[in-house]
């Protein structure tokens, strides 16, 4: 492991340096890997794993949408494409990403096949951390691990079909074999990981139910739909109070800020951006910090789990969600947003 000052706080992480891509596939050369679920993060890692020259199988409803998806994307059935429990017998790491509802639903069938010595492998820590609400409690003879792609299963992909990766959180909840930690190493190479950074599954679950009811989504869509109201209760267009609140933080700042940190922004913009933001941005952090602190401690509290699973369990969840999500796509902010999309440059 390399050791990496993290603003003035040293931490070891695991880069490709240290544990190249032939050295996990020869952690991993005896190993049946079997992806259970084919949705978020299960196409990103499957077919990662798949083209870096591992043993991948997909287990998967037959019948469904994601079934079709697979074969659409390769998976052939009976040969590297199966039924759910088959590729659960057959995986020597079995990678349990469904969501975590549906997590909650298989665990009873699933559990069958972790005969001693597999790895149960997840990407998010809430089965293991609320298993009270869950009731997700391995066997004590398997190991438990976990690899957390920060970003989505889509930008996993597309980022290893461009040469790059994303950087990936692992953790070890139970070591049985004791070779769980070479193993989760080895799999987080594989999927296309930038660097590694370790964590514990209460932690990796903690931070991320935070980020994306917080910065990551929640807060932003909350403070978008602040300042475009805004300005536009002000007088302002909806195609001026859109680029000024989304387009040009999304295509203009957000990437020189990935490329360079916020303080070369500050740096480089404009005296009067620049002033601005400096005074600013203090009081906008003592306004959500009362927030943030009451989301950290619903989080922590196992309130949000215990909402997710309430609401993800009734008849109606998916009815609902459309009618939420309608009210987003619908709104005049989004429906501005739309209208500015089709007339970015590269789309005309």
């Amino acid at each position: 492991m390399a050791t990496i000052n993290f603003g003035g706080v040293l931490e070891q992480v695991v880069t490709r340096e240290e544990f190249p891509m032939e050295k996990a596939r020869e952690v991993l050369k005896n190993e049946v890997i079997a992806v259970i679920g084919y949705g978020v993060q299960g196409p990103g890692q499957a077919l990662n794993l798949k083209d870096n020259g591992f043993n991948v199988i997909v287990g998967q409803r037959k019948n469904s949408k994601t079934w079709d998806k697979a074969v659409a994307d390769g998976w052939v059935p009976g040969e590297t494409l199966f039924d759910i429990e088959e590729a659960a017998q057959k995986g020597t790491i079995i990678q349990f990403l469904l969501s975590d509802a549906g997590q909650i639903t298989l665990w009873p069938t699933l559990k069958q096949h972790l005969t001693p010595g597999k790895a149960l492998y997840f990407s998010h820590g809430f089965g293991i951390t609320y298993k009270d609400q869950t009731g997700i409690i391995p066997p004590a003879d398997v190991d438990v691990i976990l690899v957390a792609p920060k970003g989505s299963g889509t930008s996993l992909r597309r980022l290893f079909l461009a040469g790059q990766g994303l950087n990936s959180s692992f953790a070890i909840f139970q070591d049985a074999t004791g070779r769980a930690k070479e193993r989760v190493v080895a799999l987080g190479i594989g999927v296309g990981s930038g660097y590694l950074f370790e964590t514990d599954f209460k932690k990796e679950v903690y931070s991320d139910l935070t980020g994306e009811r917080g910065s990551l989504m929640g807060c932003i869509q909350g403070i978008f739909a602040a300042q475009y109201e805004t300005l536009r209760k002000n007088g302002h267009s909806p195609s001026e109070a859109f680029n000024e609140t989304v387009e040009e933080l999304t295509q203009s700042l957000m990437p020189l800020v990935a490329e360079n940190g916020m303080d070369w922004m500050y740096a480089n913009c404009s005296t009067t951006a620049q002033r601005g933001a400096l005074d600013w941005w203090k009081k906008f952090k003592t306004a959500t910090q009362p927030v943030f602190d009451e989301l950290y401690a619903s989080v922590a509290a196992g309130k949000e789990a215990a909402r997710s699973i309430a609401s993800n369990s009734t008849p109606d969840y998916r009815e609902k969600l459309n009618e939420e999500l309608k009210e987003l796509r619908e709104s005049e902010m989004w429906q501005a947003g739309a209208a500015v999309r089709k007339l970015r440059p590269n789309n005309a």
